[in-house]
């Protein structure tokens, strides 16, 4: 691979003397365009580091390709400031919500960070207790990340705490060698640039300058990101409004018993609390409900007494058909 380098590097001085040297029109044109399609062929083949002209000998003395190639033993890198993404997800709560929320916001200002987003439940609700909760997303500088964590637990009772720490320093160190070798070449293309005398040069060149200019502000865009993530620790904060705190020491046997059972009788009591405010809210359903059932009795009371009187009727118009027609009958046996 650094054969290659030193190869790709030669040709590229090669062709810069050949721009220089020759004193034809044709002769620069060709010089040119081919020192062009060496720095191309580089980028292509991984090794932009060279496209400069000379930037082979930078990278033996480059101390972040230098900490690259030792990957393997990190010791030789030491001189590399570590890069650290820190996340941390906190959940909290709290007997008096707005206090909280209030001093949260407070010591994120003052320790140089913002509220990035953030959700509010003001726990207004027709049944049951009105618990309120929010969910924060802070960005802390991530040197006063355990101060911040440490006044947040001063303010609070902790439930949970997840934290996560990501090292990104090779790929910092990588992406800035990158720009760097981007750079060099960007400069060596102006200088060819400078030099072309046929179009056809300028539009190769230019065509080059393009590419590279666009590769440069990609890696600078990544390389802002990476650096927002590393400076500014990310904390997801989730605080819940309770009536008694969560208790956050180990308990023995009768602790827990004492505790269990005062709970059990909260839970009864918030039961019986809510079931009561269920049902003075619901009165006029019920009202209304049972009018309803009331007019539906009536009309099927009112309904079942013709349809009985219609039957009644039926009955007594049949029996004295029966009656007659008996009559009748007594009346022919006499004639005969």
């Amino acid at each position: 691979m650094r054969k290659m380098v030193e190869i790709t590097g030669m040709l590229v001085l090669a062709a810069g003397l050949l721009v220089t040297g020759c004193g034809s029109a044709s002769d620069n044109s060709a010089s040119a365009k081919a020192a062009v399609e060496e720095i191309a062929y580089a980028e292509e083949a991984g090794i932009t580091d060279t496209a400069a002209g000379g930037a082979a000998a930078d990278m033996g003395s480059n101390p972040e390709m230098k900490a690259l190639d030792q990957e393997s033993d990190w010791g030789g890198a030491a001189a590399v400031e570590r890069k650290l993404i820190r996340n941390v997800s906190l959940e909290v709560e709290t007997e008096t919500f707005d206090e909280l929320l209030l001093a949260v916001k407070e010591r994120t200002a003052q320790n140089g960070g913002y509220i990035e987003d953030s959700y509010t439940y003001n726990g207004s609700s027709y049944y049951g207790d009105h618990r309120k909760s929010a969910d924060l997303t802070i960005r802390i500088p991530s040197g006063r990340l355990d101060e911040f964590l440490s006044s947040v637990s001063e303010v609070s009772n902790v439930i949970s705490r997840n934290e996560n720490v990501t090292d990104v320093t090779l790929q910092y160190v990588d992406m800035e060698s990158r720009k760097k070798a981007l750079d060099s070449e960007h400069e060596r293309l102006l200088e060819l640039l400078a030099k072309a005398e046929s179009v056809e040069d300028i539009i190769s060149i230019e065509s080059r300058l393009s590419e590279v200019r666009y590769q440069m502000e990609s890696m600078e865009s990544q390389l802002r990101a990476l650096e927002n993530q590393v400076s500014y620790s990310t904390v997801t904060l989730h605080i819940n409004e309770v009536t008694k705190l969560t208790p956050v020491k180990e308990q023995n046997v009768g602790e827990r018993i004492v505790s269990g059972f005062l709970g059990s009788l909260s839970n009864i009591g918030n039961g019986l609390v809510g079931f009561g405010i269920g049902f003075m809210i619901n009165v006029p359903y019920l009202v209304f409900g049972a009018a309803v059932l009331l007019i539906l009795y009536a009309a099927a009371k009112i309904i079942s007494g013709k349809i009985k009187k219609r039957q009644e009727k039926r009955a007594d118009t049949q029996t004295d058909k029966d009656s007659e027609t008996n009559k009748d009958s007594e009346t022919e046996k006499k004639k005969e």
